[in-house]
């Protein structure tokens, strides 16, 4: 599946003009040649473009440089071999640039036979193809004579440039119409690369596990770049170099019987993908690529904003309110498709798809590889935003944000990526993706989080988490809600929600001047065992009280009065009939934390912005 898609995502862009398509190679032009009907040389003209260049100390110029022009595939052998529709100064002139002269010999006759299998390949080539251009091309090579062109004012005019150069040939008048984008030029040139790649005597030709045609097999596959943590030179998606991988008597990628035609198809798109920041995101040291199956980037642009939290890809503001109308729909169960037809920019039919690699010693490893149609990416990542949402106001969480809380605060930055178990990363992905239940260890790593953490802190993501784990994966009568729930008597949210208002009340006592609270001594023990700890706090909490009565008639303060706690204290420990529970599960404490963290944040919300 995965290689088929990335071909099929090739031909994508060969189409829109992203990858070079089969049989072509991008050359690098300085110069176009003006060639006059009887293929007389009458002119050679510049054929670059001006870039930006950033200095070091931050300045940037501005420097000439090479068009970029796609030409018939070059050759990558070593010796001479000439192309079709050549570029090489030595070739098409057979003279060499030595101390301001035109040399036609040297040691090696190198010149010579260059420009010999120049004429020879071309001539051939040209046979049968008759437009302006190509016949005043033709009647270049004919009459070309490298001992008579040894002063040639258009090539000594070029001075050194004339040796690393690259030319492109045009008809005198006519300086935008190059040779080699010809319609005649490019339709014989794919006919005879698509013979010489099925004629190729020396190659093993076996039925390609992608066309299902007869076709040569790629021996060796290309590498592929990019790949956060991988080999600088590239590592190789399929390979075999392991006498036991072998079968049949076939080794190396002989045993994958991928034709070098779709080898160089899904090559080149993964190596594209990796390139573009739109396609590309690294979660913790699993590099993560994704694509649609269309010619827009719409898809791509707004998976980053909702999933990866990069906004800056899209239109923050478009991209906020289309997931908020999306978590209105997700909060009333409504079908997304209804919502997506109304939203410009969105194409509910496309194929997309989610791959995760990370590299080993010399391939890469395909940690997963997820397809769904885009309107249900979106549905499901909407359903993850509302699980995750803790507040009233809406703040999409993305998987960054996730990781961080997953790490202690005591490991370097520069370590964090050992500390996190890759499979959770792609499981938690595969929830999102498939709107599964999420991953048991994901509750787990969090909550302990919570409770071995010298801070011991409860944000808003971690209390997400927790939530969108609890009523996934547990559904429970007393469901977790995005804010403060009153009516919910789950033993453990009320322990929570009582060791809040008791931290807060030694606070307020203490006029927030403490450097520590209960929750540092004990908040770990409250969560596991509620019996044990909260009633030695609530036996605590009587002189906090009066400390707080005191202080709020002998200041006149605004700090709430003791009546305010205690009716706090009263109304929770009512519901749960005197009685703590002596332990509490995995799960029990994640209702904990959470109650904790609403009521918390309850206490801090002012009297006139409660309702």
């Amino acid at each position: 599946m995965l290689i088929h898609a990335l071909c099929n995502y090739y031909d994508i862009l060969a189409r829109i003009g992203e990858v070079l398509p089969e049989g072509y190679s991008c050359v690098k032009i300085q110069y176009v040649i003006s060639l006059t009907e009887e293929g007389k040389i009458d002119g050679i003209f510049p054929h670059q473009k001006t870039e930006i260049i950033k200095g070091v100390k931050g300045k940037s110029k501005e420097v000439w440089v090479p068009k970029i022009e796609r030409m018939p595939q070059r050759t990558e052998k070593p010796g001479i071999e000439a192309n079709v529709i050549e570029h090489r100064p030595l070739y098409l002139f057979g003279l060499n640039y030595v101390d301001g002269q035109l040399l036609p010999e040297d040691r090696t006759d190198k010149a010579k036979k260059s420009h010999e299998a120049f004429v020879k390949v071309n001539l051939a080539f040209l046979e049968g193809i008759d437009m302006p251009v190509v016949r005043a091309y033709r009647q270049f090579i004919l009459n070309w004579n490298p001992e008579a062109e040894r002063q040639n004012p258009f090539l000594l005019g070029l001075g050194k440039n004339y040796g690393k150069a690259g030319f492109a040939f045009c008809l005198s008048g006519y300086p935008d119409q190059l040779l080699h984008k010809e319609l005649s030029i490019q339709k014989k040139w794919e006919s005879c690369f698509r013979e010489q790649s099925k004629n190729i005597a020396d190659k093993y030709c076996a039925q390609c596990a992608i066309t299902g045609e007869e076709m040569p097999i790629a021996r060796i596959h290309s590498k592929i770049r990019g790949v956060y943590g991988g080999l600088s030179t590239g590592s190789v998606l399929v390979g075999f170099n392991n006498d036991s991988e072998s079968s049949y008597g076939k080794d190396q990628s002989y045993n994958s019987n991928i034709s070098e035609v779709m080898m160089k198809k899904y090559t080149e798109a993964l190596n594209y993908l990796l390139e573009k920041r739109e396609h590309r995101v690294v979660l913790d040291n699993i590099t993560i690529v994704f694509w649609a199956m269309d010619e827009e980037k719409n898809c791509e642009q707004q998976i980053m904003a909702m999933l990866f939290g990069q906004l800056d890809q899209i239109d923050a503001e478009q991209t906020e309110n289309m997931l908020k109308k999306l978590l209105e729909d997700a909060q009333k169960g409504k079908v997304v498709k209804e919502r997506l037809q109304t939203e410009q920019g969105i194409k509910s039919d496309v194929d997309f798809y989610m791959l995760g690699l990370k590299p080993n010693a010399s391939r890469l490893a395909v940690k997963f590889i997820y397809r769904r149609k885009f309107a249900e990416i979106l549905w499901n990542i909407a359903k993850f935003q509302e699980d995750m949402q803790i507040s009233k106001e809406i703040r999409p969480i993305s998987f960054g944000r996730i990781t961080r809380e997953m790490i202690s605060p005591k490991i370097s930055s520069r370590n964090q990526n050992d500390k996190i178990n890759p499979a959770l990363m792609a499981r938690l992905i595969e929830s999102v993706i498939y709107d599964r239940p999420y991953p048991e260890e994901l509750l787990e790593t969090i909550v302990r989080r919570v409770k071995v953490d010298s801070d011991m802190r409860v944000s808003e993501v971690r209390a997400g988490v927790i939530k969108a784990c609890i009523n996934r994966n547990y559904q429970k009568k007393e469901e977790l809600s995005v804010a403060l729930n009153k009516e919910n008597i789950s033993p453990a949210y009320l322990c929570g929600r009582l060791f809040a208002v008791l931290e807060k009340l030694q606070q307020e006592a203490s006029g927030n001047s403490l450097n520590r609270t209960i929750k540092d001594s004990y908040f770990a023990a409250a969560v596991s065992k509620p019996s044990v700890v909260l009633p030695k706090l609530i036996v605590l909490a009587q002189n906090h009280l009066d400390k707080v009565q005191r202080l709020s008639k002998t200041y006149n303060t605004k700090t709430r009065g003791a009546g305010y706690y205690n009716k706090w204290i009263e109304e929770i420990i009512d519901k749960l009939e005197d009685k703590f529970p002596d332990t509490l599960g995995l799960p029990e404490q994640g209702c904990f934390i959470v109650g904790y963290y609403q009521q918390y944040q309850e206490l801090f919300v002012k009297k006139d912005n409660k309702e």
